[in-house]
């Protein structure tokens, strides 16, 4: 596991990052929440995080979450992990939000649980910005009439959006086309459907600059920070 000095330093390096890329932007940093990404890591560097009071982690896979959220308190959990139907249940009322709803089906099952439960759960709505058959998420024009249905259920709460680009490490330029494609979506979706549309959760390590350029109030990191694995 990295060391905490090695993940403070990191961190850092981020924050300097997400700064200079707000400045660029004519953005203020703290209008961008830096979400690290745990996945595959011990507990531990969840409590790094706390130290560090970054509040919200993400994570992947339900039952790693589950587990880790066992062992530290404190922190809100958001899933970005697509998320199957026969795991909605262990997910209600555990997640404080999940970032990869794409389909009616998955928003009833959420919101019929939720009123089980006696909840309101908050999600974004993951959308295939890219067009990339290697990710999850709604097409782009079927997003006003997923966001429509979603809006219907009493007991969920749409937060906003969310996106993964393609990865195209070589050319940045197509994450940045995706990270456009997703704003300019949000802004047509809350004009349409009246609704605040607050959170566009877009950019990883790779390509975050691309992302905040183009709007993002969150960017999900993990390798930059806690290495590879």
């Amino acid at each position: 596991m990295i060391s905490e000095s090695k993940f403070q330093a990191n961190l850092k390096s981020i924050q300097i990052q997400i700064a200079e890329a707000c400045m660029v932007s004519g953005r203020n940093p703290d209008d961008v929440t830096l979400l690290p990404v745990t996945k595959n890591w011990p507990a531990g560097v969840v409590d790094y995080c706390k130290k560090a009071k970054l509040v919200r982690v993400g994570e992947n896979r339900v039952q790693e979450a589950l587990e880790k959220k066992n062992e530290i308190s404190g922190v809100c959990w958001e899933l970005i992990g697509h998320l199957q139907t026969n795991k909605t249940k262990q997910v209600i009322g555990e997640f404080s939000r999940i970032q990869t709803v794409d389909s009616q089906k998955l928003l009833k099952k959420i919101n019929d649980i939720s009123l089980q439960k006696n909840l309101k759960t908050s999600i974004l709505l993951q959308v295939n910005a890219g067009s990339d058959p290697a990710k999850y998420g709604c097409s782009i024009e079927g997003a006003d009439a997923l966001l429509d249905f979603a809006l219907s259920q009493q007991n969920i709460v749409v937060d906003g959006l969310m996106t993964i680009a393609p990865y195209a490490p070589e050319d940045l330029d197509i994450a940045k086309t995706t990270f456009e494609k997703l704003r300019t979506l949000r802004d047509h979706l809350c004009e349409k459907l009246d609704v605040e549309l607050k959170v566009l959760s877009m950019g990883m390590s790779m390509d975050m600059e691309e992302a905040i350029a183009a709007g993002s109030t969150m960017v999900r990191v993990g390798s930059a920070l806690f290495g590879s694995r």
